[in-house]
């Protein structure tokens, strides 16, 4: 049987070659190596112009929107703050255009997409939802921002069928859901009620969770989502 072929959307950051320093699309190995541990062959996608978009689809059996820095809240009806601080990284438009347009092709096409970190706030925000900006000034402490946390799962959602009603996850985060996007629901919360997990209603598979599970030991979430990606 034929591997499902999986796009995975990459960073955009600085990297070196000998004396050469260059913009790139570059992906941790994680990702490829959990789609891949899962029986599909991985590709990476490099963050173009959306109207390629389309044609990435026709070629894809799934898309994993992968992580990386804060999505341009121009995108769900917010101005940029001037005191966004040191640690946290300017957007990148160009990259929140190619994702957003993704996202939306993804769910209108029926395409199995698994949404990882940034890739769900991408998600929410493409169906119109947003985003709680900073959760330790929303929620009053900074536990978002430790590596290892736990998360009560809803059991008859895909999420908890691959990994049961309760796990400790690997990811910190500093944004979280505020308004779920259409169709959306909530599925997987943490100990303050903060959303950790979504699912699109009537989609194959549509799903985006706030933790890392390439990172983790049990690949049972991304073995779900290529399991629906299969042709």
């Amino acid at each position: 049987m034929a591997r499902p072929i999986v796009g995975i959307t990459t960073y955009l950051e600085a990297a070196r070659w000998g004396v050469w320093v260059r913009e790139a699309a570059v992906s941790p190995q994680a990702y490829a190596r959990a789609v891949e541990k899962a029986g599909a062959a991985p590709v990476l996608l490099p963050p173009i112009t959306p109207y390629a978009v389309p044609d990435y689809l026709r070629g894809l059996d799934g898309v994993v929107l992968a992580g990386g820095v804060e999505v341009d809240p121009a995108l769900y009806g917010e101005e940029d703050a001037e005191d966004r601080g040191d640690d946290v990284a300017e957007p990148q438009p160009h990259r929140d255009r190619f994702e957003v347009a993704l996202a939306q092709a993804a769910v209108e096409a029926g395409v199995p997409l698994l949404a990882i970190s940034r890739g769900m706030h991408v998600l929410n925000v493409a169906q119109g939802g947003t985003l709680i900006r900073s959760l330790p000034e929303s929620v009053g402490h900074d536990r978002h921002e430790t590596a290892r946390h736990a998360v009560t799962v809803s059991v008859s959602s895909k999420v908890g069928k691959a990994i049961g009603d309760r796990a400790e996850v690997t990811g910190a985060h500093r944004q979280a859901v505020r308004r779920l996007g259409t169709g959306l629901i909530a599925v997987a919360w943490a100990d303050d009620q903060i959303v950790e997990a979504v699912e699109l209603q009537g989609h194959r598979f549509a799903v985006g969770v706030q933790w890392h599970p390439e990172r983790g030991a049990d690949n049972g979430l991304i073995e779900a989502f290529v399991d629906a990606a299969r042709p």
